[in-house]
């Protein structure tokens, strides 16, 4: 369970663990949603009955349905005992397993009403709260969970809520790493990222793939004259504006790339799509408080701009159009091919060979070359 990469993977290998472990033929995982009142359903595994989804998108139970979850910490384990599960049946609640574990009627209807003969609940407990909890159940006729049932779902519930917190820590990991800390925007490393595997998308099935690079105007006056603090603000303020702009194309990935640097990298959208939204964002960063615009620069494949086998290129390509549009104070986007195509300027500027490096020259006091 550890081993899975996203938290639902993780809870989908933790309901399918415990299927096969306790020999159900169903298994969900749900959290507890404490501020909703509610468990939602997370993952449904194994034979569904109608209307389940093996994902649900808003399957869920109001708590005081279920209460178990929530008496089960306040009234035992606070008072000094450790997470256990506990087992329904479809039977009446003092027919069932012998008598142990059982709480009100709510679960012993709802396993009526799926076909279902009975069940385990285990909580599962994250940092001394519970999370949520592993369901498991069986068909009618097929011999009831008994006690020793209850204690490995107990087990395999503590082996989910390490498996959970793990990817918890590797999410959180991730983010940080992706993550620009003052914007909330991508980082550089998720646009390099993204932008590669967009380039291979492009190079296999001929997808437009679009980049939007910016540099925000005049922070560097507001960091002198208003100091560092509404300089941050300013680029909070357009890293929203960045993000509201990228909305209108779904899927498009907003990111700071360093300093006063942005950019918008946009993959299967038309490029004059792009462009109108780009014009937008320098509508709307002109009107920014303290700030003096931004220079904005495009490169898209869907545009005449050569071949693009590389992310590298298409990076230079909005580089060189965002260096134009600040040199020339355009108060609208450059786009790179749009005057000229391959002789475009902008496209000249990206591709012209770098300047060899100059010999360098030392000269050492007391000593004659």
């Amino acid at each position: 369970m550890a081993a899975a990469r996203t938290p639902l993977e993780t809870v989908d290998a933790a309901a399918e663990g415990a299927r096969h472990a306790l020999e159900g033929t169903f298994a969900a995982v749900s959290a507890w949603e404490r501020a909703r009142g509610r468990l939602r359903v997370l993952v449904n595994a194994g034979e569904r009955a109608e209307g389940e989804e093996r994902f649900p998108v808003d399957e869920s139970y109001p708590v005081h349905d279920f209460p178990e979850i929530a008496e089960f910490l306040h009234d035992e384990w606070v008072g000094g005992g450790e997470p256990h599960a506990w087992v329904e049946t479809a039977e009446a609640p003092e027919e069932a397993a012998g008598g142990f574990g059982t709480y009100g009627p709510g679960r012993a209807h709802g396993l009526r009403r799926r076909g279902r003969g009975s069940c385990v609940v285990a909580p599962i407990v994250l940092h001394g709260r519970a999370w949520g909890e592993l369901y498991v159940a069986r068909p009618p006729g097929a011999p009831a969970f008994d006690r020793a049932d209850a204690d490995f779902a107990t087990v395999l519930a503590a082996v989910a809520a390490a498996g959970i917190a793990q990817t918890e820590r590797l999410e959180e990991v991730r983010k940080l790493a992706f993550t620009d800390p003052l914007t909330g925007l991508a980082n550089r490393r998720a646009v390099d990222a993204r932008l590669d595997e967009a380039v291979e998308r492009h190079l296999a099935d001929g997808v437009v793939v679009s980049l939007v690079v910016c540099d925000l105007n005049g922070l560097k006056r507001v960091n002198d004259t208003l100091g560092h603090a509404v300089g941050d603000r300013l680029l909070e303020r357009f890293g929203s504006v960045l993000s509201l702009c990228g909305a209108k194309l779904p899927g498009a990935l907003a990111a700071r790339l360093g300093g006063d640097e942005f950019c918008l990298l946009t993959v299967g959208h038309p490029a004059d799509d792009v462009v109108r939204v780009a014009e937008e964002l320098c509508r709307r960063a002109a009107e920014l408080e303290f700030g003096e615009g931004v220079a904005c620069g495009i490169a898209s494949t869907g545009d005449p701009i050569g071949d693009v086998r590389s992310a590298r290129r298409l990076f230079r390509l909005a580089d060189a159009a965002q260096y134009r549009a600040k040199a020339a104070r355009e108060l609208k986007p450059v786009v790179a091919g749009r005057e000229g195509g391959p002789e475009d300027p902008v496209v000249r500027l990206a591709d012209r060979p770098p300047a060899p490096p100059q010999a360098e020259r030392r000269r050492f006091r007391g000593r004659r070359p």
